[in-house]
């Protein structure tokens, strides 16, 4: 059975914020994950890719987003154009806009800390 995989949109070099913390988990959970950061070339260890539409997988199982709803709402479409089977939206990455945007291009949306999902704690 392959690894699942995750894009982590938010992605930091910073292990105090939570999208290092997601690609610190993901990893240790024993998912593929891939790093979102337009800022970054290298995170934990792994290539990061400027945007979701960078990833060159054939099926993406979860993007979890660690980024504010604005910035959310502008790489919603790209996002939709992959599409992940699961499109997580953090505490504090949703707004009513945003998930009503990505209702409208029939992404499967989750409100929730993914980190919690996995069975790890996000603190």
């Amino acid at each position: 059975m392959p690894q699942p995989t995750i894009a982590v949109v938010g992605a930091s070099n910073d292990r105090r914020k939570f999208g290092n913390r997601a690609v610190r988990a993901y990893a240790r959970q024993g998912w593929d994950v891939y790093p979102v950061n337009p800022h970054e070339t290298l995170i934990e260890g792994r290539r990061v890719y400027p945007s979701v539409g960078d990833i060159q997988v054939s099926q993406l199982d979860r993007v979890s987003l660690y980024v504010p709803p604005e910035i959310g709402l502008q790489l919603v479409e790209e996002i939709a154009r992959k599409p992940p089977r699961e499109f997580w939206l953090n505490p504090g990455a949703d707004s009513p806009e945003l998930i009503a945007r990505a209702e409208a291009l029939g992404l499967n949306i989750i409100v929730a800390c993914s980190i919690v999902d996995i069975g790890e704690s996000p603190i």
